[in-house]
């Protein structure tokens, strides 16, 4: 037991001693702050067509503790995971490997240090919730179970499952993060397109891990009741509207706990360990085994060295090519652009190139609202690594005390993501060229900019790639739900206010990425 609760202590601490959980707690207590918003404002995060609850304790409570339960469940998936491979990185596995704990006990403590990194975010927005109860209720009063309940029945086992889901991941998907993405996205997407649907039978309540399906319907049992109507659904998130219409207040007191609800939030916690357990036996505990072969043909290169006499000899000095200066960028791009498309499984390239040649046939609306963010959201490994994997590798010694770092690696890293960036949209910019739309052209090449610039800037204030994964996947995340304020490359709307904003946003990303490296540079 005093192995686990090391472990889950060590890396807590790691955790969220990180650039990465400080902005991403800084955005969920934004984001609680608007789960509430204000008569006047111009979204609801709860949709009940033609009507609107009034804001007492239980209606701030539960929609406070839904909404964290769904947007942290979303992107705190992307914060937890990577913990083994972080052991692996540092070698601290090495060590691991040699104490008592068993295989469940040691991915037990990541899925306990997970689950804790979410709770602490919880509990913060826990708070922020009360405190936007009395900013925005008027002559109700405070109930504090109406806070406590929802937030532990309702996001203490959903965290858990991501937790779980987090280390299983890792286990089988090992370090193919893409993957790990891409199939989290598509069961989050599965788990909430069966939240909202229509059926609300037992099975559909015991199925759903965030519970939105049982306080969705609460809220429509009511209001069919009260005002003898009949509403067909409640949508959860955020939606806008331009003008306020005409709506009918109701005042609701909360979900009622069936034995049912509660029975599945046990049944979601049990699955979570029982996930955990299993994967323990396909563990690999840091045992990385070389393949035959590859023994065999360092065997064979080994023969053929040269001897010891031969190489007490001396070194010919004549013998050597001559050294040739080359002080040009070109020959740097060239290598970053090589370790860019060499970096991930070559068969992962047929997804891209599916993708690219979609682009090709789909309709031009959704191949850029969908299809290119996608596209680039799919190199999010590959970009987050671009300006991170000298100090990963402890190679930043060398590199940043190389001739003008500044001039030449840097410009060459950025140059080469922006090539393979422009590359993966050339279909959709050939299709808007052959329209003669150059406005929709000038705003993909600075999406392209902005994304690689903001991989570089992330990578290199925060020292690591985690706070850029966590970022991209948000905002391709709100792009596809057409949010307008994270349009970056003109999906959505074609005028020039973004245009400039994205202008404005490079040149600072940029100003911000050479001043730290310049800092960096000159105190190794």
């Amino acid at each position: 037991m005093k192995y686990i609760y090391s472990i889950i202590k060590a890396d807590y601490l790691q955790r969220t001693r990180s650039y990465a959980f400080l902005i991403t707690m800084a955005i969920t207590i934004y984001a609680a702050y608007s789960f509430v918003p204000p008569p006047s404002a111009h979204y609801t995060t709860l949709t009940i067509v033609g009507f609107k609850g009034v804001y007492n304790s239980a209606w701030v409570g539960h929609l406070s503790a839904m909404m964290t339960t769904v947007m942290l469940s979303l992107y705190g998936f992307f914060l937890v995971t990577g913990g083994i491979k972080k052991d692996i990185d540092t070698e601290v596995g090495l060590i691991i490997a040699t104490t008592p704990i068993s295989n469940f006990g040691y991915l037990l403590s990541k899925m306990l240090s997970n689950f804790l990194v979410l709770m602490t975010i919880v509990g913060c927005t826990f708070v922020v919730s009360i405190g936007m109860f009395f900013l925005r209720s008027s002559g109700y009063p405070f109930v504090i179970s109406d806070f406590i309940v929802p937030f532990i029945l309702l996001a203490l086992p959903a965290l858990l499952l991501i937790s779980a889901i987090a280390v299983v991941g890792e286990v089988f998907l090992g370090k193919r993060a893409i993957l790990q993405y891409i199939g989290f996205v598509f069961l989050f997407g599965a788990i909430m397109a069966h939240a909202q649907g229509e059926t609300n039978d037992t099975i559909a309540v015991i199925t759903d891990p965030f519970g939105i399906r049982t306080m969705t319907t609460s809220i429509q049992n009511q209001v069919n009741n009260e005002f003898h109507t009949h509403v067909n659904g409640v949508s959860m998130g955020f939606t806008f509207h331009r003008k306020e219409n005409a709506f009918r207040t109701f005042i609701w007191q909360g979900i009622t706990w069936t034995p049912v609800f509660m029975l599945s939030r046990f049944l979601w916690i049990a699955i979570s360990l029982a996930l955990v357990y299993i994967s323990s036996f396909f563990f690999h505990r840091f045992d990385f085994k070389q393949p035959v072969q590859k023994k065999k043909k360092a065997t064979k290169y080994t023969d053929h060295a040269p001897s010891t006499a031969t190489a007490s000899a001396g070194i010919s000095m004549a013998a050597l090519p001559p050294i040739v200066k080359n002080y040009s960028i070109i020959p740097l791009v060239k290598t970053e652009l090589m370790l860019l498309i060499r970096k991930g499984s070559k068969w992962f390239w047929l997804i891209s190139a599916g993708l690219c040649v979609s682009m090709l046939f789909a309709p031009l609306n959704i191949a850029h609202t969908y299809l290119l963010p996608v596209l680039w959201f799919l190199q999010v490994t590959r970009l987050s690594e671009l300006a991170t994997k000298e100090k990963t590798n402890r190679l930043h010694y060398f590199t940043w005390s190389s001739y003008k770092p500044l001039q030449r690696m840097l410009p060459a890293q950025i140059l080469a993501g922006i090539v393979l960036m422009v590359t993966l949209a050339v279909p959709l910019i050939v299709r808007y060229l052959l329209v003669l739309n150059g406005f929709a052209v000038i705003n993909i090449l600075l999406g392209a900019i902005f994304i690689v610039l903001l991989a570089v800037c992330m990578g290199i204030v925060s020292g690591g790639k985690k706070l850029y994964e966590i970022a991209f996947f948000l905002i391709t995340y709100l792009i596809t739900q057409k949010l307008h304020i994270v349009d970056y490359l003109g999906a959505i709307d074609h005028n020039n206010q973004i245009l400039y904003v994205v202008l404005i946003l490079n040149v600072a990303l940029c100003v911000i990425s050479f001043r730290v490296r310049s800092y960096q540079a000159r105190h190794l």
